[in-house]
């Protein structure tokens, strides 16, 4: 459970550093409007009932839970119970594609209260990715503290959907998603290079940070960039880094398919399965055993440069014969049954690797077509279950969006499930 702080009022998140307490807003999270009584959460998280008042109350007190009403009796007193207040703190997630950017803001009940979406070429270097990112983001908080349901006064690119009425009070840090520095923590400079906050606290006070979803491959635990497909240029990129000191706040960077398997399990995908995305590029996000895994390097889940044709046609990785190549090579001459079967082909290799429970497609190619993409995949994991004499496993289309995971990333350790 990640440590958070709040200063110059507003939800004293320094309260929420246990782990029980991750627990018990997991559940008022997960309770919805309805609420939970406080018996029922000493039951579910095996904590005394001391330990759940003692926990509520602070949660009260913080802004962080309200009391919603009271159970009907069953013959003894009536039970108040507590709900979740989604508005207490929100976070951006940012999904950054090759070509576009796609941003939302999150309530602490997962909702997206408002998006932005704007053209992006990842080519034009870091400085002006940067700048993209940081601008987009200052725009949508600016529009949905003013109410005003444009985003920011002037932009006329993106769009957004805004909300009025967000509580006031303080900035947030999230202690284990900063950058060098504790980034956004209490004393620390949060000031850019200039001397001047980018994102003053007035924008949006509950806002706690900021996750940032883009192709692999890139060291998550430090937020630096590998040799992005195409893109040999952002090797060794500090993009965490970069964006806390321009942004003023907190920033988590991961893989756009982690962030999305992420999203996925918050939102109640069970078990182990594959999140695969194609879009501008394929990769996959892996949770196993209710968990995102992203390897010892922080690398899995590469999936599209693994080799399926040894003389198949050359791609940008490097190599010849890639999935991503030959399904993107088949997608653009509209042979979408091709993409399809080279798509389940690699599938059938994952899921024989890996012996998962679901697969779930997304992306915005898959969007174009999924009904095809479903059936193609799926052929191909039937053949193969058959042969074997096993159930097949099922394929699915994900729901949600790569920005709502990317969300996720900063709430996740609020809740105890930073890696679902």
């Amino acid at each position: 459970m990640a440590d958070v702080n709040r200063t110059n009022g507003g939800a004293n998140l320094l309260a929420l550093r246990s782990h029980n307490t991750a627990l018990v807003l997991d559940l008022l999270r997960g309770a919805g409007a309805d609420g939970i009584s406080r018996l029922e959460l000493a039951d579910r998280t095996g904590l005394t009932p001391q330990a759940v008042s003692k926990i509520t109350a602070r949660l009260r007190e913080e802004g962080l839970a309200v009391e919603a009403g009271h159970r009907a009796s069953t013959g003894g007193k009536r039970r108040t119970v507590l709900r979740l207040v989604p508005g207490a703190g929100h976070a951006v997630g940012v999904h950054l594609d090759r070509d576009a950017l796609r941003a939302v803001l999150v309530d602490l009940a997962g909702t997206v209260v408002a998006e932005r979406c704007a053209a992006l070429d990842l080519g034009a270097g870091a400085e002006a990715v940067v700048a993209v990112v940081a601008g987009q983001v200052e725009a949508l908080a600016k529009g949905v503290r003013a109410g005003d349901g444009t985003g920011a006064a002037g932009q006329d690119t993106g769009s957004s959907t805004g909300a009025a009425g967000l509580p006031g009070g303080g900035s947030a840090s999230v202690e284990g998603v900063q950058g060098p520095g504790e980034v956004g923590a209490a004393g620390a400079d949060t000031r850019s290079s200039t001397g001047t906050p980018e994102l003053p606290a007035e924008f949006l006070p509950t806002l706690l940070g900021v996750g940032v979803a883009l192709p692999g491959p890139l060291d998550h635990s430090r937020g630096v960039l590998h040799r992005v497909t195409g893109f040999p240029e952002w090797d060794g990129f500090p993009l965490r880094d970069a964006l806390a000191r321009r942004l003023g706040v907190p920033v988590v960077v991961d893989k756009d398919t982690n962030a999305a398997a992420l999203g996925l399990a918050v939102a109640g995908e069970r078990g182990s399965f594959a999140y695969l995305h194609l879009g501008t590029g394929l990769g996959a996000g892996l949770v196993i055993d209710g968990a995102v895994h992203r390897g010892a390097r922080t690398g899995a889940g590469e999936f599209g440069h693994q080799v399926v044709q040894l003389d198949g046609p050359p791609c940008g990785c490097g190599d010849r014969g890639c999935v991503e190549a030959l399904c993107l090579a088949a997608v653009a001459r509209g042979d979408l049954a091709e993409a399809a079967r080279v798509l389940g082909i690699a599938t059938g290799n994952l899921v024989a690797l890996l012996d998962i429970d679901l697969v779930l497609l997304g992306g915005r190619t898959i969007a174009t077509a999924p009904d095809a993409f479903l059936r193609g995949v799926a052929a191909v994991l039937d053949e193969r279950a058959r042969r074997a004499g096993e159930e097949p496993v099922p394929v699915r289309a994900a729901p949600g969006e790569v920005a709502d995971g990317a969300a996720q990333l900063v709430l996740g350790p609020l809740f105890g499930r930073a890696d679902a």
